[in-house]
């Protein structure tokens, strides 16, 4: 049987691992002998945090961020390909290979012929989604839209006119310290009847979830959303 790749969620939010790993992940990061994160540091932390009794030194991790080259997340499957053991995929936050450099370990993982499993997590995109209470039926993840101001209000003006005539939900984030700015913009730009919500700190502590038409929200104290891990989705 070919070596496994687990994909393995990791929380959104600080502190909330016992609350939204379930025991299948726990158990999976207390056994695998290898994992491939973004960031080598931050994986071994998460390691530790879920498994206490794991001897670090004993661990090995390889780094696969969006820079890595095809040859590198080659390299770094072979010790499944050649060894025959297990291995892990941890995301920063979140489910790996959704809005994450993942993809691309999974993609040669299948080309490979190894066996790819993925476990159950927190996605930030689902369960605002989930809770937003627009179409889930057609949606649509968008990731980044432009910095430069006049291409980000055409891709607005284009997310809402795939909103109506698809009846397809739109979503998308924003790099946290540029909330403020996004959120302005959809107000200014959006027609009033648009729905829209906002989904910040999904499963934190100060977590904020709300769906209203850009019209309710004008009438509203905007959210605070500075440095705010969030999610925007706009719908009918």
């Amino acid at each position: 049987m070919p070596a496994t790749l687990y994909l393995l969620p990791t929380p959104l939010a600080d502190n909330t691992a016992a609350q939204v790993l379930p025991p299948q992940l726990v158990q999976a990061v207390a056994a695998l002998p290898y994992f491939m994160a973004e960031n080598a540091r931050t994986a071994r932390r998460f390691v530790k945090s879920v498994a206490p009794a794991r001897v670090i030194e004993d661990i090995a991790f390889a780094v696969i961020d969006k820079d890595s080259s095809e040859a590198e997340v080659r390299a770094a499957l072979q010790p499944l390909l050649q060894q025959g053991i297990d291995g892990g995929v941890l995301s920063e936050a979140g489910c790996p290979g959704i809005a994450d450099p993942g993809a691309a370990l999974v993609r040669e993982a299948h080309r490979l012929g190894l066996r790819v499993v993925p476990l159950v997590g927190p996605s930030s995109l689902l369960l605002a989604l989930m809770a937003s209470g627009l179409s889930g039926q057609q949606f649509a993840f968008h990731g980044y839209l432009p910095i430069e101001k006049a291409p980000r209000l055409a891709a607005l003006k284009t997310l809402e006119r795939e909103a109506l005539q698809r009846q397809q939900t739109q979503l998308f984030i924003e790099t946290p310290y540029r909330n403020g700015a996004l959120f302005a913009d959809l107000l200014a730009h959006l027609q009033p009847g648009t729905r829209l919500c906002v989904a910040a700190d999904v499963t934190g502590a100060g977590e904020f979830i709300k769906t209203l038409t850009v019209r309710d929200w004008q009438r509203l104290p905007p959210p605070q959303l500075h440095k705010i891990p969030t999610v925007f989705l706009i719908g009918q």
